[in-house]
């Protein structure tokens, strides 16, 4: 028996890297986690081996595309069909250095990590509600510093920088204004949200960086293991159940950037409900 028994968790991102190593610690506390991958036939070998390392058969895979919102509709519906609680969801899922458009229409790595967990979250938040105490975790990351603010017109088209690191620091600064609006918005629902820095890790999110470039830096950078310790804290940690839309690093609380501004999180959040409303269906009074 561990001590998070009955507990239902999802990850995203679930396969390999900082999201492996959080259910991985998830599980050999006892918990149910879901893992939501891009490709399901990865999520079931990393569950495999996390099963037979654990011994918690209380895992399951889910197909998840962050950059197809038609791909995270689905997996949400997949989840509340199941008809049990959900009492974390750990945005956790993310890309760097990738250059492009989503499926969906918008700048890779935005699309990717703020449009499409904003949708998987507030798709799920009403059974996060039921579930109460529950928790919402944004895997953001220190690089949201070197953001001034968000361009509303640039994240719906190409990634424009060489390196897409740029555009990679204004998602991570969409996910600490993601959590901190959120927060404001359920506040007294039992949800609570957090924003966190992994550290740097040597993880698969760097994949796309050209390989000199990428060899030199992965030198330098955190284990995966070390890097799920904060989302961990933040998921579970009993002396964060009164705390909410704070940002943490290192697995202790820490002031955000100048730029996550209550104004610009209720800009977003405005901007990112309507990217994701669905189109009126033909013959209705919408």
């Amino acid at each position: 028996m561990g001590d998070l028994d009955g507990k239902r968790l999802l990850v995203t991102g679930a396969n390999t890297g900082i999201g492996k190593e959080t259910v991985r610690a998830l599980a050999a506390r006892g918990a149910s986690v879901l893992l939501a991958c891009r490709s399901p036939e990865n999520g079931r070998r990393a569950m495999n081996e996390i099963q037979a390392q654990t011994g918690n058969d209380n895992l399951d895979v889910l197909e998840l595309d962050l950059g197809d919102l038609t791909s995270v509709r689905s997996c949400a519906e997949a989840v509340l069909a199941r008809d049990e609680p959900l009492h974390v969801l750990i945005n956790n899922a993310g890309l760097a250095g990738h250059r492009g458009m989503t499926r969906s229409g918008f700048e890779i790595q935005f699309g990717t990590n703020h449009v499409g967990p904003f949708l998987l979250t507030s798709l799920l938040l009403d059974r996060l509600r039921a579930s109460a105490p529950a928790r919402i975790v944004n895997v953001a990351s220190v690089a949201h510093y070197d953001a001034a603010g968000i361009d509303f017109d640039a994240v719906r088209t190409r990634t424009r920088s060489v390196t897409a690191m740029r555009e990679y620091s204004v998602s991570k600064l969409a996910n600490v204004l993601h959590a901190q609006e959120l927060a404001r918005r359920i506040n007294g629902t039992g949800v609570t949200t957090y924003s966190l820095h992994p550290g740097v890790i040597a993880s698969d999110i760097w994949r796309r960086v050209p390989w000199p470039a990428r060899t030199v830096m992965k030198r330098r950078m955190g284990s995966p293991e070390h890097g799920a310790r904060t989302s961990v804290y933040c998921a579970t940690a009993p002396e964060l159940a009164d705390q909410t839309g704070r940002y943490y690093d290192d697995c202790a609380p820490k002031e955000p950037s100048a730029a996550a501004t209550t104004s610009l999180a209720a800009e977003l959040w405005r901007r990112s409900a309507g990217w994701v409303a669905e189109p009126p269906s033909p013959g209705s009074s919408a």
